[in-house]
């Protein structure tokens, strides 16, 4: 301003640009990625005896109980996105028959070799059995079902496949040192981590698992990404009874990360989506058809 011969402060010369273009989870879908879908069950004694009606495993005749409606909320959702419809269904925290030994890692189907079950129908009657079958007992501990995905997980890296653990518990965790490890480790694995906390326990630590802070380290390591997302069951359960909605919410809000905890891993990786052969030419019908509503899936996630 106040020199007159003032032309500008420098110059910036671009020497290059490329465009990329961004992929979405949508893309990673349409090219056959598959969404391996995985249930971890608290069986601790915290829960209550499930003969009564105070306990957050009671098996009423009339309606479904808070670990029965996360499960079905959730899965209902993510079952659409894994072909085979087969999903691991876990428990932790039970002494088992016969010699009572506490496991932290059993299958609900009594299934050592497969703990697949059918459907999320095939999950909720493999959960009922369990608790007809085993000792609600303790610690909370999820390092081990953690553990259990991300072997699995490790196993295929690709871009192929991707794993959603889900894991709902009433309580406060037992061994925070060993998750926090099991989860900085699985950060760098094709998979994510749901965890609802059912009843009113205080649930500070899942707070800090969740990582939207502050990113969780173990041993001065930090997890390369956020793989974690966590919800309180009781911020929605509906006063009204209106069971349909509020599911619906709690649907929407733990699986709204996945897709960005997906294409982030793809990202770091380099995986692109994969293009799929197209579908052969049909010929055209000979009466008008009504085109079908779009498929709502897409947009719960």
């Amino acid at each position: 301003m106040k020199k007159k011969k003032y032309v500008n402060s420098g110059t910036v010369t671009l020497l290059s640009f490329a465009v990329e273009s961004e992929c979405t989870f949508l893309d990673y879908i349409k090219g056959g990625t598959q969404i391996n879908f995985t249930v971890a069950i608290d069986f601790t004694a915290s829960n209550g005896n499930p003969s009564q009606s105070t306990s957050l495993h009671y098996m009423s005749p009339y309606q479904l109980n808070a670990y029965a409606l996360a499960l079905t909320a959730v899965g209902e959702i993510i079952q659409h996105y894994d072909s085979d419809k087969m999903f691991p269904a876990l428990g932790f925290g039970a002494k088992l028959p016969p010699d009572g030994r506490v496991s932290h890692e059993f299958p609900l189907n009594g299934n050592q070799e497969n703990p697949s079950c059918c459907g999320i129908d095939g999950i909720l009657e493999a959960y009922h059995h369990s608790l007809r079958t085993v000792q609600l007992y303790g610690p909370t501990n999820f390092a081990p079902v953690v553990t259990h995905v991300a072997r699995n997980a490790a196993e295929v890296q690709d871009g192929s496949q991707y794993s959603v653990l889900l894991i709902i518990t009433d309580g406060v965790i037992s061994d925070m040192a060993q998750t926090k490890e099991a989860i900085v480790n699985a950060a760098k694995l094709p998979m994510s981590i749901i965890i609802i906390g059912v009843g009113q326990a205080e649930f500070d630590a899942m707070v800090e698992l969740d990582g939207d802070d502050v990113r969780i380290s173990s041993r001065g390591k930090l997890a390369e990404r956020d793989i974690v997302q966590f919800v309180p069951f009781r911020d929605y359960v509906d006063r009204t009874g209106n069971h349909v909605l509020s599911m619906a919410r709690l649907a929407r809000d733990v699986l709204a990360e996945i897709p960005d905890q997906l294409v982030s891993y793809m990202k770091a990786q380099g995986i692109r989506p994969r293009t799929l052969p197209a579908a052969p030419e049909r010929s055209p019908p000979q009466s008008p058809t009504r085109t079908p509503p779009a498929s709502p899936l897409h947009t719960h996630i």
